[in-house]
């Protein structure tokens, strides 16, 4: 008998009789997937979502994820939240609610881990740049969520995986109820992660939180994440769904509307997203002037335009705009 502990089922069989006795009736079954765009041999020692999730990690859309800041610009300090580390906590948190809930943490993992490969350079103000030059040019609109869902698609991904990276973010709910633990948890994490790093750049105090929803989540970002993570599974499995209780849900909108309020639209950051806008509009423009200059490669101007936008790194963008 070899380690694994059974000598005459496949790996495939394992799996499947592990997910039937463990896994809640309401999650996706590893190889139940509605498969990928293009055909491919299954893999012998991984499910698919674990493909997927292993696809995301060596992917350089992934890896590129260090080098783009959450909320401030190529900030000086080792201690702020990039995608990267957002990506991680992201992904870390919706694996807990998965695991308690008894769905598929794979599958999870899978759409955290690919749900902001897509995204610009310089936060929000990155994208809303591209988003402003693209329709203005092209009379089309960028969306991260569309972008991550073009490189998932790109690196041929499962659909469960591709549909909920599409619905982290948007009017569309993800079809899973795992894709929709990650959509729910993402505001979880970067709201608390943002708060800390508002606080770290000095431009939020934490007696200016606003108190109501402080007394009801939390004083640290500690206990609001581990009230949040709780109110989300005790009132999901209560509910056959994936939801917030009212109270804990409207505390969490409205601290997030206070987070627009002060600091992702605050007058604080305004020279921050100036910057971000003047530096877009110059690699854009001188793009469209020199198409040229992309990389190699197949597909419309404006495709191309936006894979190499959005593609770079804070620091890539800042040291491409001065050089032209």
């Amino acid at each position: 008998m070899g380690i694994s502990g059974r000598t005459t089922e496949s790996f495939e069989e394992r799996i499947r009789a592990y997910e039937d006795a463990w896994l809640s009736p309401l999650a996706v079954r590893s190889f139940e997937t509605r498969g990928r765009a293009r055909p491919e041999e299954p893999c012998s020692v991984r499910t698919p979502f674990q493909r997927d999730r292993d696809r995301l990690v060596h992917s350089k859309p992934f890896r590129r994820l260090k080098g783009k800041t959450q909320v401030f610009i190529d900030p000086q300090g080792d201690h702020y939240r990039t995608r990267m580390t957002h990506t991680l906590e992201t992904t870390a948190i919706s694996r807990v609610v998965a695991r308690a809930l008894r769905l598929n943490e794979d599958l999870v993992e899978a759409i955290g881990l690919g749900h902001d490969t897509g995204h610009t350079p310089f936060g929000h103000a990155g994208e809303q740049a591209l988003d402003d030059a693209l329709n203005a040019s092209f009379g089309r609109r960028f969306r991260h969520n569309e972008q991550s869902w073009r490189i998932a698609r790109r690196l041929n991904l499962t659909e469960e995986v591709c549909d909920g990276i599409l619905t982290h973010t948007g009017a569309q709910e993800p079809e899973t109820l795992e894709g929709r633990i990650v959509r729910i948890v993402d505001r979880v994490a970067y709201i608390n992660h943002d708060i800390d790093d508002a606080i770290r750049y000095g431009i939020l105090a934490e007696d200016e939180l606003p108190r109501a929803e402080i007394e009801l989540l939390g004083a640290t970002g500690t206990d609001r994440i581990d009230r949040l993570v709780h109110d989300l599974v005790d009132t999901s499995s209560e509910a056959g769904g994936i939801v917030q209780s009212d109270e804990i849900g409207e505390s969490m909108l409205s601290l997030r509307a206070f987070m627009f309020d002060r600091v992702y639209l605050g007058p604080h950051v305004e020279p921050e997203h100036r910057r971000a806008h003047e530096v877009v509009k110059t690699i854009f423009a001188r793009l469209m002037e020199d198409p040229g200059l992309l990389p190699p490669g197949e597909g419309e101007l404006a495709d191309r335009i936006t894979d190499y936008v959005a593609g770079m790194t804070d620091r890539f963008a800042l040291a491409y705009a001065a050089a032209v």
